[in-house]
């Protein structure tokens, strides 16, 4: 791609399943991706037969390191980032409320509340003039499901942040936008379930299956690009119908 007319997009949490996917679609729509990553850096790196792809180790729970990620994108490509993915973050074993270890939901408080707070913060003050913020969450915000009370409502806290900068963003033509899918088919999701607690998340769409994550980074790079010039402050729900 010509660098004058190049863009660039940073994935916070994109080595592995959906995140990965975000990254390949990202790449395959012509932006030049940096990529963050906590645990390892991932081989192969995805789109990297795309784009120009850029990995850095990041803990989402530390402004500091935000920043820095920030600081190297726009030195490395050149200019400020066109499109911010808001999409690291943790699950954990599900549990009612009143059983749910207090460390574990302070865990998902730092990490999913605290941590997406940091990158929402960072990227209002550097996304570019008309580009796009983007944060990943779950349908489950809108369902009664017993056991994920303390993960849905560390989402719905993202949402109501994004809402709010939707409109704080506005007069500087950034779109903001949330992705919420239903149950996708990642290593994550399959970890410690069985065959009987895959199909009941499957049975929870009328198309019997849990989604794919390509299906959900194909939202998102709807929402990144110029199509959906008209979609702001939304947050859209992949998930085959679970309503």
């Amino acid at each position: 791609m010509d660098e004058m007319n190049s863009k660039t997009a940073i994935v916070f949490g994109g080595s592995r399943g959906i995140g990965a996917a975000i990254v390949e679609a990202l790449a395959r729509d012509g932006y030049d991706v940096v990529l963050t990553y906590i645990s390892a850096k991932p081989d192969p790196v995805p789109g990297g037969a795309l784009a120009r792809i850029s990995c850095y180790e990041c803990d989402i729970r530390s402004p500091e390191e935000i920043e820095r990620i920030f600081t190297q994108a726009e030195a490395e490509f050149g200019g400020a980032p066109a499109c911010v993915v808001a999409n690291a973050g943790i699950n954990v074993p599900p549990a009612p409320v009143g059983a749910f270890p207090h460390e574990r939901f302070a865990n998902l408080v730092e990490v999913n509340i605290v941590g997406a707070f940091n990158v929402l913060h960072a990227a209002a003050n550097h996304i570019r003039d008309g580009g796009t913020i983007i944060g990943l969450t779950t349908s489950m915000v809108r369902m009664g499901i017993p056991g994920v009370g303390p993960y849905t409502a560390s989402k719905a806290a993202v949402e109501s942040l994004l809402r709010s900068m939707a409109r704080e963003l506005a007069p500087r033509k950034v779109r903001v936008n949330g992705v919420a899918p239903g149950p996708v088919d990642t290593d994550l999701f399959r970890a410690g379930k069985d065959t009987a607690a895959v199909e009941r998340s499957a049975a929870m769409s009328p198309f019997n299956r849990v989604g794919r994550p390509a299906e959900v980074a194909a939202v998102v790079g709807f929402l990144a690009s110029d199509a959906a010039s008209w979609v702001h402050g939304q947050i859209v729900q992949p998930n085959g119908g679970m309503i």
